[in-house]
This record gives C-alpha cells, structure tokens and sequence, in this order.
C-alpha cells in the first residue's frame, strides 16, 4: 500500500504541472513582462543567434505561444485560416485548418491563441470561438459568436486574445445583449453573459484582476473602460474612455489598486484608482504623451515603458503622475515587452532593440534587422525558455539568448 501511495505522490507533481501549462498573448501574466533569467545583456552585431526558423505561415499578425510541449501560432492562406503546431527543433507537428480569416483590409489572423493544458482556444477575424486539441488539431467544439451571441464584427476584424481561470473561458463579443460572455472552456457551454450597455468590443484583450474577496474582468469596449464580476458576470462599473474609431488593442495594465489604459487616435494614457472591493473607480490622472498603436506598455518599478504614434517616441511616464520623465526619437511605433529589467523593444519597421530603462533616459544595448517576413511588424515578442520568438507576417523566427550555452 505504501509503494502505491508513493507512486502517486510521485505522478500528481508532473500532472498538476502538465493540466497548469498555460501559455498566453503577452507572457505569464499578461503585462508584457518575462521572468527568465540568465540571458543575454548583450546581443552580438547581427543579433542573437537563429536557432529555427519557418517561412510558410501565410498572412497573419499574431504571435507564438510556447509550452513545455511546442509552440502555437496561426497564419492565413487563400482566405482561410490555420493553426500551426511546431515542436521545439522547429519541425511542423500539424496544421489544422478552423474556417474564414479576414481579408477585408490588414488581411490576416490577427488573435493570438490561448493554451491551456491540452487544449487550445482562439477566436477568428470572422467572429469564431474555436477550441482544439493540442495534441492533433482536432476541433472540440466551436462557437459562431455572431449568430450565437449577436457579436458585431469590426471595421478590421475581431480581435481578441482570450482569458482563462480554472475552467472558464472570457470572452467579449460585442453583441448587444452579449457584451462579455464566460463559458465553460471544456465544453463550450454558457455560464453567464453581461450586456455592458451594449456597446461594441474595441479590439481590446480583457484582464483579470484580484482583489481581496473577489475576481474581476477587465477591458474597452467602444466607448468605456469596463469592469465586470468574474463569478456572476455583474457589471460592476465603467469609465467613459473614448478615441476616433473606437480602437483599444492594448491591453489594460494594474497594480495595486490602479489601473492603467492606452490608445492612440486622440485620447492618450489614462490612469484609474480602482475601490478596495472593485465596485467604483474614478480617474486620477490622464496623459497625451503616450499613445500606443498596438504596441502595447509595460509599467516597471515606478515607470511605464511604451513607443507613441504621435510623437514617434520611446517614451518613460510616471505612473503616479503621468509626467513624462524621459524619451527618445527611436522604435516608434512599435511593440514592446520587458525581462530582468531589460525592454525589448519591436518597431514596426523591423528593427528590435534590447533597451535599458535608466535614472534619467534610455541605454540602447543591442540592436538587430529582423531579416524574414514582409508587411508591418505587428506581432508581439514572446521569451520563453531563454529563446526569443519573432513573428513577421509568414515568417516565425526563433533566436537563443542563453548567456551560457
């Protein structure tokens, strides 16, 4: 009896590692920072080195996401859209196709797929909910968020990357009765849907915020930053936030009691005071000075990091303030992530920059071309392992930046 009970100590550690591999847009947590260590701080002349690469992606805009068993990125071919199964050494594992892609203007799969355990769930351009088995591609169930939860499809495609907690799935179609829905993630099936006054989604990847007795879900809609109960699916509050065309790609940023939002096309940074149980918030600060297309920021040790469309800049906030501290002429526009410190910075003309946040301005280390792809740059980086993905349209690169190896 005692060798059985210890074979089963010995087996629950690996499972409960394996069902807990979550792999998602914009790193572990969602904020765009990584927490590897032993890297490089310096890059050779050309960049670091390319360990794989893989030229046959088709169209697309969204990045890898890599588990201890592969790594997961989508692409588009004659309209229709794929996801992509590669192992560690690069080899293709499968390719399952899921339907449509959108092809009406920045053509391309544009929502980065969401791992967790075995299975893989996405949403398409085309407004469809997909979850698929890791293992083989194989489609468990899917949902057409338009004709099931009366989504409204956007002027550049929906785009969404999802959110999970446990066995619940987040996810924002739009639809009027249906602003924000959470599904069971095994089946598919419904658990709760809030209106949101009906506004449109806004492009926007929700986050989830813990507080002291509860779990609520963050995003943008159309017109408001919104909050909503992540057990019951009660709209809880929101913030008029509003920009030309109703377009917020970057992810909401908290910590400890704040909130932090971005956009370009006239509305800027705004920072948000949100109450101790979660049911109020009320503005504290707003800001032109940094206006992320897509990009993205990422908010360090009293600083937020992110590159501006209207000013073309790399530019330093301060998160109490809002007050630009420094900037520099360099990266913009572009996407940004950080590690140990360091800011990886991706411009969308191609060029990545490994940049140290400083006292008073910016330190550029390293900086390398990324030579394969065509079309903007986009996609988001991702470190995992003490590797670095790039993707650039049809082209997935992946670069070593052990410091020892």
């Amino acid at each position: 009896m005692k060798k059985i009970i210890n074979t089963v100590m010995l087996i629950l550690p690996c499972f409960y590692l394996y069902s807990q591999d979550i792999a998602q847009w914009r790193g572990p947590n969602r904020n765009g920072i990584y927490v590897e260590k032993g890297l490089l701080r310096k890059w050779p002349e050309k960049g670091p080195n390319l360990i794989w690469h893989y030229d046959g992606l088709g169209e697309g805009h969204t990045s890898a996401v890599v588990t201890t068993e592969g790594v997961f990125t989508t692409g588009m071919t004659d309209g229709k859209g794929f996801v992509f199964a590669f192992n560690h050494l690069g080899k293709l594992l499968w390719r399952s196709g899921y339907g449509p892609e959108w092809e009406l203007n920045y053509e391309g799969t544009r929502s980065t797929p969401h791992v967790v355990g075995n299975r893989l769930y996405l949403m398409s351009g085309q407004g469809k909910l997909i979850c698929m088995d890791c293992s083989d591609g194989k489609i468990i169930w899917s949902i057409d968020l338009i004709r099931e939860y009366g989504a409204r499809n956007l002027s550049y495609g929906m785009t969404e990357n999802l959110l999970s907690d446990g066995n619940i799935l987040y996810c924002t179609p739009g639809g009027t009765d249906a602003g924000m829905i959470a599904l069971d993630r095994n089946t598919g099936k419904l658990v709760w849907k809030c209106r949101i006054n009906g506004e449109k989604s806004a492009y926007c990847s929700p986050i989830m915020v813990r507080l002291r007795d509860k779990k609520i879900i963050i995003t943008i809609m159309e017109k408001s930053i919104c909050a909503v109960d992540a057990s019951t699916g009660s709209l809880l509050w929101t913030h008029k936030y509003e920009n030309t065309y109703s377009v917020h790609p970057n992810i909401p940023i908290y910590n400890d009691g704040m909130l932090f939002c971005t956009a370009e096309l006239g509305v800027g940074s705004i920072m948000l005071k949100i109450s101790n149980d979660g049911s109020s918030a009320k503005e504290v600060w707003t800001s032109r000075m940094l206006d992320p297309v897509c990009g993205g920021a990422v908010a360090f040790s009293g600083g937020i990091y992110g590159t501006g469309y209207s000013d073309y800049k790399l530019t330093c906030l301060d998160w109490n303030g809002g007050k630009e501290l420094y900037s520099i002429r360099n990266f913009a526009p572009g996407s940004i992530i950080m590690n140990d410190g360091l800011l990886y910075v991706y411009s969308e003309k191609g060029r990545i920059g490994l940049v140290e946040p400083g006292a008073s301005g910016f330190n550029i280390i390293s900086t390398f071309n990324v030579p394969m792809g065509s079309g903007p740059h986009w996609a988001h980086l991702v470190i995992h392992n003490k590797r670095l993905y790039v993707r650039h349209n049809n082209a997935l690169m992946v670069y070593d930046l052990a410091m020892n190896r």
